[in-house]
């Protein structure tokens, strides 16, 4: 019972505190005052409502920005381009390693009002401190070159031709680049910014994040994203062009097995490719060393920790941040111009151009050569390793199921990369 008077009792305190009745100290609380509050509180009720509603995400792509309600629609539309990307991703696994992160970024910074992708936001700093410092391209390097076998190239040198010949794209694109400058409005592409168009002809993210970031900043987004893209959708790209250019015979053609290759090559080789780079290009010593090096400690034997973190723990974290940083920069704000456009062409343009230099040089070699080369690992010169090899393998596979070309393949893929690198070092020296 004194319970319920003691909070019947507080009750009474609180209302009358509330109606402006005398408190517990003799002071009065002024009923206009409460009124005046009490109006102003109904007064701001629709600017509350107002405020919740242009929070919402449906405000943002309907509104845009201050500028402009085309911004809206176009984030809507760049989900709907990254639902796409996953779609490949995993519906089609079509490099899901890739496509997934990339389309997630893509998601996650055209989402109106979040600011994920604002100074401050977690994207932005993952783009700022390591794709446009160039870090995480230099430990995927590293992180390659622990993953990757050069026996398929030193057992059968010359297909580093092949390598070579898919570079062409790369030059091509510059050209290309240049005339877009002069012949469509809107289009301003300077000698830098050519060259670092013309390095996805490569087909060689890391690298052109690398060279963008380098003598084009202004267009690393754009680039990044184009390299990225066209590197994963090379089940798509390539098989096209590889059928255009061969016969059904050559696409049979078996070719020999490969030699054994002995530990101490693969041990001297990434340090005379390293001595050669230093001497020759120092410009490419940053791609072409944390390459080296990667593949040293792979090959050595006596550091398999650190190869093992390497080529797993190591490259899998870079790899989720670089894929969300990529993606990042398919931000409707940054991509919807004419000039990202034109570099989603030319970059489309510059990988057909490698991959068919690559597939017409081994069916040049086959002229002149007794020991035949089959004509779909030329197109593997590309750098995108190992999807462009493997393209090749089932390439291969549909014209004769007994048909083995994976290993030959690598060959011309690995030295696609150096070849790659090389080329983004040639650049470095001329332009920067």
């Amino acid at each position: 019972m004194k319970r319920l008077v003691l909070i019947f009792a507080v009750l009474a305190f609180s209302l009358g505190i509330l109606t402006g009745t005398p408190d517990s100290f003799g002071e009065t609380v002024d009923q206009g005052a409460i009124t005046t509050e009490k109006t102003e509180e109904l007064a701001s009720l629709p600017v509350l409502l107002k405020n919740i509603a242009t929070s919402t995400g449906i405000y943002g792509f309907i509104a845009g920005n201050a500028s402009s309600w085309v911004y809206g629609f176009g984030m809507f539309l760049m989900i709907i381009v990254g639902f796409l990307l996953l779609y490949l991703g995993i519906a089609k696994k079509f490099e899901p390693l890739l496509l997934v992160t990339i389309a997630f970024g893509c998601i996650l910074s055209n989402i109106p009002l979040a600011g994920i992708n604002d100074p401050g936001g977690i994207i932005y700093y993952v783009y700022d401190i390591g794709i446009k410092t160039g870090v995480f391209p230099l430990l995927i390097f590293m992180g390659v070159g622990a993953l990757t076998d050069f026996g398929p190239l030193l057992a059968n040198p010359k297909t580093i031709l092949l390598g070579g010949a898919a570079q062409f794209g790369i030059f091509s694109t510059m050209i290309g680049a240049l005339l877009l400058t002069q012949y469509v409005p809107g289009i301003d592409f300077s000698l830098k910014d050519a060259a670092s168009i013309g390095i996805i002809g490569g087909a060689d993210g890391p690298t052109a994040i690398y060279l963008s970031s380098q003598l084009s900043p202004r267009l690393l987004g754009a680039i990044s994203v184009a390299a990225y893209s066209y590197m994963a959708l090379v089940p798509i790209i390539q098989p096209p062009i590889m059928r255009a250019l061969t016969s059904s015979e050559e696409r049979k053609i078996r070719m020999k097995q490969l030699r054994p290759v002995a530990k101490r090559e693969k041990i001297m080789f990434p340090l005379i490719a390293l001595t050669l780079c230093f001497l020759l290009l120092p410009s490419a010593a940053p791609l072409i060393g944390f390459f080296m090096f990667g593949n040293l400690m792979r090959e050595c034997g006596v550091v398999d920790r650190l190869s093992d973190t390497t080529k797993n723990a190591l490259i899998n974290i870079v790899t989720i941040f670089l894929g969300l940083g990529v993606g990042s920069r398919l931000s409707a704000y940054e991509f919807l111009s004419i000039e990202t456009l034109g570099i989603l062409v030319l970059g489309i343009v510059a990988f057909s151009i490698g991959t068919a230099s690559g597939v017409l040089m081994a069916k040049l070699m086959n002229v002149f050569s007794e020991t035949k080369i089959n004509p779909l690992i030329g197109s593997a010169g590309v750098s995108a390793v190992p999807m462009a090899a493997r393209v090749s393998q089932d390439m291969g596979s549909k014209e004769d199921p007994q048909n083995v070309l994976l290993m030959h393949a690598m060959g011309p893929n690995v030295a696609g990369v150096v070849g790659s690198a090389v080329a983004a070092g040639m650049l470095l020296a001329v332009f920067q």
